[in-house]
């Protein structure tokens, strides 16, 4: 095989210096910053896939810093730059976004993009390389099927972020000069139930509560519509975060965990995420309608606050911790509704503050985290660094009442009636006022994951507490 290493080498960008889609980021970009304009992007697709981007490239821009990209790649175009090889980005994507991305790197001669004669793509994009450097005069790296009809026509294939299939297939119309494979590529399906957040299902343990607080456990058909309940929940509560992960891309791959989530990574495609969010609405719903109507309208009443809390309330200072107090008191409310149980006002005024107290702890964290890195920005979701200590002010207290309104309802009728011992409901007061405490003296401290819920889900004194808390409720039954 003659020596390659000397010719122009052409790099694509979307899935191969990329990790992600930049068409994709486009749409879901439009749909967080003007949802409404997403209707009419059917209508600019009738124009042709040119005219699309171009539409598109007038009401959004992608910063190119945030973008995945694909670093051992990116690595290895370094070494060949400074060896002295020409580097040229080309790319179907529209030159505003292309230009934008190549100015960003720093390493390419020049750029080769669709304009608004032609969508660079396949054979289009194969003849604007021949005309550039001539039949069998590059080198041209890319990921997907339809660069074979590039690489036929190129001297050498470097195949990146492909199966072995593919790489099998290019190797038989040109000569291989080097391969960089998928990451991740072993691990799809566990990276798809990561993408889900299963772990957040944890939050849906709330459905249980109705249960247990109005001890009919022992009834096996309430404890299976109470199970059917929680696995729809979580099901909607998946695609809700897909969804979230989907519009937060730039935010999240800015954010020190958050760029680690698949779609933020780009780890996985795009229309992946898409796809999965009717998946699993339908199964949710379809589990939902088995349980009682009820409940299947607490569940759209959730999916409506969650949409509207991705796309309107969350940059809303209050607003956005109101949201999710809300959200957490829902699923109490649904698993009553789920076995037909009376709602407890006592529960819910008990859950609105707790949880009121806890979403602004999430708050503090992401502040308090922001802080200690003077050389950014300042601000996060409508709040600011010097809001903390009134958010710590609003969070303590609203935690302290939900304590209160324990201790007011153990000396309730409701109590005496509901428990033989209704002393033993003292220490679960005191339990809860310990942990709620701790938690804002750990925000406080700087070492409170962002999340409290998941926070206390890895923290052994928390499974401690909520041991107590079992022993003393069953104490006082």
């Amino acid at each position: 095989m003659s020596d390659t290493s000397q010719l122009p080498l052409a790099v694509d960008m979307d899935g191969t210096l990329v990790h992600s889609d930049t068409l994709w980021e486009a749409c879901l970009r439009l749909l967080a910053e003007r949802p409404w304009l997403v209707l009419l992007l059917p209508f600019w697709l009738l124009g042709g896939k040119t005219a699309f981007k171009q539409r598109l490239s007038e009401h959004v821009r992608l910063d190119p810093q945030t973008l995945p990209y694909n670093q051992p790649l990116l690595e290895f175009l370094q070494a060949e730059k400074q060896r002295g090889r020409p580097l040229w980005l080309v790319t179907a994507s529209h030159p505003q976004t292309a230009n934008a991305v190549a100015d960003y790197i720093g390493l390419f001669d020049g750029v080769l993009a669709s304009d608004a004669r032609c969508n660079l793509s396949g054979s289009h994009k194969a003849e604007r390389l021949v005309e550039t450097f001539g039949e069998g005069g590059f080198v041209y790296a890319a990921n997907a099927a339809v660069d074979l009809k590039i690489w036929r026509r190129a001297a050498a294939a470097i195949v990146v972020n492909a199966g072995p299939g593919l790489t099998q297939r290019a190797n038989s119309v040109t000569a291989l000069e080097r391969i960089f494979p998928r990451p991740g590529a072993t691990d799809t399906l566990k990276t798809l139930l990561r993408a889900m957040r299963l772990h957040q299902w944890s939050k849906n343990g709330l459905i249980f509560v109705p249960l247990v607080l109005s001890h009919s456990w022992g009834a096996t058909d309430l404890v299976m519509h109470t199970l059917l309940a929680f696995i729809a929940f979580g099901c909607a509560a998946s695609a809700i975060y897909l969804v979230n992960d989907l519009i937060d891309l730039e935010a999240d791959r800015l954010h020190h965990e958050k760029r680690h989530r698949p779609f933020a990574a780009g780890l996985l495609p795009l229309p992946w995420g898409i796809a999965m969010i009717p998946v699993l609405l339908v199964v949710a719903f379809t589990i939902a309608s088995t349980v009682n109507s009820h409940f299947m309208l607490v569940l759209v009443i959730y999916l409506l606050l969650t949409t509207a809390y991705s796309l309107f309330l969350k940059p809303v200072a209050l607003l956005d911790v109101l949201a999710l107090t809300s959200l957490y008191t829902l699923r109490i409310i649904a698993g009553a509704l789920a076995i037909d149980v009376p709602l407890s006002y006592w529960l819910l005024a008990f859950s609105m503050f707790i949880f009121f107290s806890l979403a602004l702890s999430k708050r503090f964290s992401e502040l308090y985290n922001l802080k200690q890195k003077p050389e950014g920005k300042q601000t996060a979701r409508g709040y600011h660094t010097e809001d903390l200590p009134v958010v710590s002010l609003f969070g303590i207290s609203s935690g302290y009442l939900s304590v209160l309104i324990m201790v007011l309802y153990i000396h309730d009728l409701q109590a005496d009636s509901l428990y033989d011992q209704p002393l033993w409901l003292w220490p679960v007061a005191i339990a809860v006022l310990y942990w709620i405490s701790r938690i804002w003296l750990l925000a406080h401290r700087g070492v409170l994951h962002e999340d409290p819920v998941l926070f206390a889900i890895h923290d052994r004194t928390s499974y401690i507490v909520a041991l107590l808390v079992a022993i003393c409720l069953l104490l006082a039954l």
